[in-house]
């Protein structure tokens, strides 16, 4: 059987198809790649209770065998890069080279999630008593899980909910399916029947399956619209939530910024993914005395850039990676053109096959144009002029959102003062985009709720459990 079709959903250890379908479409091509099943309400019933069978079992396993099975989920995705890495790229849309990377970025995780401790603190140990705290499973965890980084973000949930002696349902976009459905194929002979169930489905499915009875908690990436709506349907039945949302990221260019050295990390900070990060720079704020200087390395970097296929040789940026989306960028381009902005690089959406949007570089915009206020997740990059730290600061922080920024800076310790007034979750300084599997992350305001990753991040999949001993 072909690694690229028959695909099929895992409930319960077994391959479960369904009656109906849903197309999968290439974003270069807006070819059908596959059809992916259509999870039913029964089906998801199905897999809340395989997930709940399992748990109390699961839980009873030993954490070293817990590690080894999180490490064998790496292990697989290495042994099937090259598959995983085309499948990825005919669903997604990212070059054959960005996927290979997430691969085996996604591997690395998974090894690394593995070797983490959970801890237990002993809070007293008296002439009378001896308490200490634990961190236990919380049962059946939904993942839902964006389509802009399918494989990795879904690791981020797969390994610490299966360390910490969780069982999973996991939900994949719609778009971009068929990496998680092949890779809990690929685990049904590693993992214990019910413990790592993956469905997949259109939009009814994420509302049936964070309102289900049988889900204790709930881990969601996405939009901060979609966020709310979990958090409102969590809410009727006290499920914990970790909710991974929406940003508007800043980032502070300073007057001795050593350009030579960042150039390409500032350019990447914006456009890598084709700007589908929830962490890329959205808006960049460059001191006017190198604000020309800044604004032509970008052009520059911008315009030699190639945009196409990510299967084709030489691409360096792929598509959008679904047509609402592709739609969403061009209305927000559009509007910035009518009302009189300047491009200095892109602006012109070709006509053709494939959500292609060249990469754009808006010549400083008002604050209160739609460019600078919405969040692209595209690539659309607004730079705009400032001239006071405070001020500066203060039009960063003018933001719902709160997920990340950056401060780019010769003076390390003068940008760590600036970091430091900032309302973010992560801020680099120097850098951009560096994540890790010990790195807490977490969004201010409506950037999200909980946090990801870190022992802090872990820990979130676990609720305490103090156990106190009279002498």
């Amino acid at each position: 059987m072909s690694f690229f079709d028959s695909f099929t959903m895992t409930i319960g250890g077994k391959a479960v198809s369904s009656s109906e379908t849903i197309d999968v479409i290439n974003p270069a091509t807006e070819e059908i790649v596959a059809k992916a099943p259509d999870c039913s309400e029964k089906q998801l019933d199905d897999a809340v209770a395989a997930a709940r069978a399992a748990f109390p079992g699961w839980r009873a396993t030993p954490i070293e065998e817990r590690r080894r099975a999180v490490a064998r989920i790496g292990e697989v995705l290495t042994e099937h890069q090259a598959d995983f890495a085309r499948l990825f790229t005919l669903e997604q849309g990212r070059p054959l080279d960005g996927a290979a990377q997430e691969i085996a970025f996604a591997a690395y995780w998974a090894n690394e999630v593995s070797k983490q401790d959970i801890p237990v603190t002993v809070t007293e140990d008296s002439a009378s008593k001896r308490s200490e705290t634990r961190h236990v499973p919380l049962g059946v965890v939904a993942g839902i899980v964006p389509w802009n980084f399918p494989v990795n973000l879904a690791v981020w949930k797969i390994a610490p909910a299966l360390l910490t002696g969780n069982t999973l349902v996991l939900k994949p976009s719609p778009f971009t399916p068929l990496t998680m459905l092949k890779l809990a194929e690929l685990l049904r002979e590693h993992l214990p029947p019910g413990v790592f169930n993956v469905i997949s489905g259109g939009d009814r499915l994420g509302p049936w399956l964070t309102a289900h009875e049988g889900i204790d908690k709930i881990s969601f990436t996405g939009s901060t619209a979609t966020g709310k709506r979990v958090m409102e349907t969590a809410s009727k039945g006290l499920k914990r939530v970790t909710l991974e949302l929406g940003g508007n990221d800043a980032a502070i260019v300073m007057p001795d910024v050593a350009l030579d050295e960042v150039a390409d990390k500032l350019f990447f900070s914006a456009f890598a993914n084709s700007g589908q990060i929830c962490i890329a720079t959205k808006r960049m704020y460059v001191h006017e005395d190198v604000y020309d200087k800044v604004a032509d390395a970008l052009v520059a970097r911008a315009r030699a850039a190639k945009v196409g296929d990510g299967l084709d040789q030489g691409s360096n940026f792929g598509p959008i990676q679904n047509r609402p989306q592709f739609e969403r960028v061009k209305n927000l381009i559009e509007d910035a053109k009518q009302q009189g902005l300047r491009f200095l690089a892109g602006g012109d959406v070709p006509e053709g096959t494939g959500f292609f949007v060249p990469l754009a570089i808006v010549d400083n915009p008002p604050e209160d144009s739609r460019v600078v206020q919405e969040e692209a997740f595209g690539p659309v990059l607004p730079l705009l002029k400032f001239r006071d730290i405070d001020e500066v600061v203060a039009r960063a922080n003018a933001c719902e959102y709160g997920l990340g920024g950056s401060i780019w800076s010769a003076d390390t310790e003068a940008a760590a003062d600036i970091a430091s007034r900032l309302e973010t979750g992560t801020v680099w300084i120097n850098d951009t985009l560096y994540i890790m599997p010990w790195t807490p992350f977490a969004g201010h305001k409506q950037s999200g709720i909980g946090v990801e990753n870190g022992k802090e991040g872990l820990l979130e999949f676990t609720v305490p459990q103090t156990v106190t001993i009279a002498k």
